[in-house]
């Protein structure tokens, strides 16, 4: 019966990686025609069917719409304001033009944080491709770690939808999830940020040229570059505050503000109405156009919406068809750390379905039932690593393949020797750190 009910589950996968490569379906109906074979397959009664899956979409996406919603209102406050573009050009002034990688891989880390990657793409790649016209350097010099920093943030660190999906999922911690996250970010981020773009645009000379992108600046006038840098980590400075609020021997009162403050959902409400203020209102914008872009914003978040509770609804047709517990019995019995099984089937998902964001829900849908009965899981590890697995060997079926392509004006060929190389060293080194750190913590 056990291995019956494993074949059914990598068939499962297999249906949602066909179904969105082969008949090119939305991930979404992919993970729901997955969800429903697996429960039809392992003898799942009919009446409890739709009732699990309910309650495993319900689980994640009630903790995690709001959220989403609101990041990306914040997001595209940065994007439209200018921003985004003044803390990218303070990295620069303070780095100076010999150091650009370096300035590129904090300024897209930093930006990176409360933005969707593409948005990130969107906002510092018209300023990737000035600095290009203007140093005549190799592009990849300048843009590589860039992105490298919005990836990492992208894959590891919440406030971004995939991580607070796992978060949710595993029931980790946020705070602590969120401090070593930063930490485990930092040698991969340089690893194949600077340091791989210095070995590597030697190598690949890019034979086209970037396509110009331009974003609309929606203010009457830029706003200051700190209060630009308080508004991108204001979220980050309530999560941290929340986290290390216990550890300060605050009264019970004040112990429960800074909890509340610090909840994602709260941190970024209050971040919102402060960019609200001081990059609309105080610069020009009327009412109506900060209504007008938080609507335009909120009408693209429902596909990612749709594929994370599709990945809660996988999570709980597996736990009420008792596959979880198979496979926490044959993890068990090949001694596979829970850790090193969320990172392999993260991967396997990513490479199979070219999304990160489907590949840590799915892959934490999957592991989350095995560890429910183990002890000494460290769970905000967890998260992380299944983030790091998220993150490899992109390729064609990824769109952020196609977009670093056509963005940098690189060929096919170029964009796997640069961008999934990129993906790939975030993968593995962000993977081996989190290793490291398990040993200690």
């Amino acid at each position: 019966m056990d291995t019956y009910l494993l074949l059914m589950t990598v068939i499962s996968i297999l249906i949602v990686v066909v179904g969105v490569s082969v008949f090119k379906w939305h991930a979404f109906i992919s993970l729901l025609v997955a969800s429903m074979f697996l429960a039809l397959v392992a003898g799942v009664p009919l009446d409890k069917i739709v009732a699990a899956y309910e309650t495993g979409v319900g689980g994640v996406l009630g903790h995690l719409i709001g959220i989403l919603a609101l990041g990306t209102i914040l997001g595209k406050m940065m994007a439209d304001t200018g921003a985004g573009t003044q803390i990218a050009e303070f990295f620069i002034r303070a780095f100076g033009v010999k150091n650009l990688p370096w300035a590129m891989l904090l300024s897209g880390f930093i930006i990176g944080i409360p933005v969707f990657f593409e948005v990130g793409i969107l906002i510092l790649l018209p300023l990737v491709i000035s600095i290009w016209k203007t140093s005549k350097q190799n592009i990849l010099l300048i843009a590589l770690p860039c992105i490298t920093g919005l990836s990492i943030v992208h894959g590891l660190v919440p406030p971004h939808p995939g991580a607070l999906a796992a978060i949710s999922i595993y029931k980790a911690n946020l705070g602590k999830v969120l401090i070593y996250s930063l930490v485990v970010a930092i040698i991969p981020a340089i690893l194949a940020g600077p340091i791989f773009a210095k070995w590597v645009h030697k190598r690949v000379i890019p034979e086209g040229e970037p396509e110009l992108i331009k974003i609309e600046t929606r203010s009457t006038s830029l706003p200051g570059t700190g209060i630009s840098f308080f508004i991108i980590l204001l979220p980050v400075i309530l999560m941290v505050l929340s986290a290390v609020a216990p550890y300060l021997g605050l009264t019970p009162g004040l112990m429960k503000f800074f909890t509340f403050i610090g909840s994602p959902i709260i941190a970024l409400l209050i971040s919102v109405f402060v960019a609200y203020y001081f990059l609309g209102m105080r610069k020009g914008m009327d009412r109506g156009l900060i209504k007008k872009l938080t609507e335009e914003c909120l009408l693209p978040i429902g596909s990612i919406a749709l594929i994370i509770g599709a990945g809660g609804g996988f999570k709980g047709i597996l736990i009420e068809s008792g596959v979880g517990d198979t496979i926490a019995k044959m993890a068990n019995n090949l001694s596979l750390s829970p850790l090193v099984l969320a990172f392999i089937i993260a991967g396997l998902i990513r490479i199979a379905t070219g999304s990160a964001t489907v590949a840590l829900t799915t892959a934490a849908g999957i592991v989350s039932p095995v560890i429910q009965h183990m002890s000494g899981v460290n769970l905000e590890l967890l998260v992380i690593v299944t983030g790091a697995g998220s993150l490899m060997f992109s390729h064609v079926n990824d769109a952020g393949f196609w977009m670093v392509k056509e963005y940098l004006g690189l060929s096919v060929v170029e964009t796997f020797k640069t961008w999934t190389v990129l993906e790939t060293i975030l993968s593995f080194v962000a993977f081996a750190v989190a290793m490291i750190l398990d040993t200690f913590l």
